[in-house]
């Protein structure tokens, strides 16, 4: 494991994941839920075509709930399109330190699985995990997100940095599961 430091490049063709913690959903960590299944399903879906159209590179943040999800789906894509790579973010070593026993499992299996995992810092620190959320945006064209509209969140933020930095946004609600598609043009520097 690395620790990721220089200059950041956009890659094309790659996709950057954000979304709610599971505490944020009416099933919380229900996974077995109808609407959880579902929206799972809608994420795979998105991704699938994603895949199909080219994008090949995947970053995730690794936090509980959307990003595992994702990174998931990538890897088990992974299994029969070898082109496909994971990338993992990470805000610090310590992410999953105090999740649950089920959630850390996921969260080491996944990345023993990664081809690559970069930590923002080894050690937490106030705002690490926004810089987690700019440097996904940074890498990536596409910013793939589950996001219930809630401007004040980590999503929400990351949402709009995506969208100051002209990154083309697919929005996927987690109660409706209903797509929408966003391209952006960057903001002007200001003075």
């Amino acid at each position: 494991m690395k620790t990721a430091s220089g200059p950041r490049k956009q890659m094309c063709g790659a996709c950057a994941f954000t979304g709610h913690r599971p505490h944020k959903f009416p099933w919380k960590d229900n996974e077995a839920d109808p609407r959880c299944i579902a929206l799972k399903e809608t994420l795979a879906e998105q991704i699938a075509t994603l895949a199909g159209a080219g994008v090949t590179e995947y970053f995730t943040g690794g936090a509980d709930g959307v990003d595992c999800w994702a990174a998931e789906i990538v890897l088990s894509l992974r299994e029969k399109n070898p082109a496909l790579k994971l990338r993992c973010v990470l805000p610090h070593e310590g992410q999953a330190d105090r999740w649950s026993s089920s959630a850390r499992e996921r969260y080491h299996s996944i990345l023993k699985r990664a081809d690559s995992v970069d930590y923002v810092s080894r050690q937490y620190y106030d705002g690490c995990m926004i810089d987690r959320n700019h440097r996904l945006v940074e890498l990536a064209g596409l910013l793939l997100a589950v996001f219930n509209g809630v401007r004040r969140s980590g999503t929400g933020a990351t949402v709009n940095y995506a969208r100051k930095m002209g990154r083309e946004i697919i929005v996927i609600d987690p109660i409706t599961q209903q797509v929408s598609h966003e391209k952006t043009a960057p903001l002007p520097a200001q003075p």
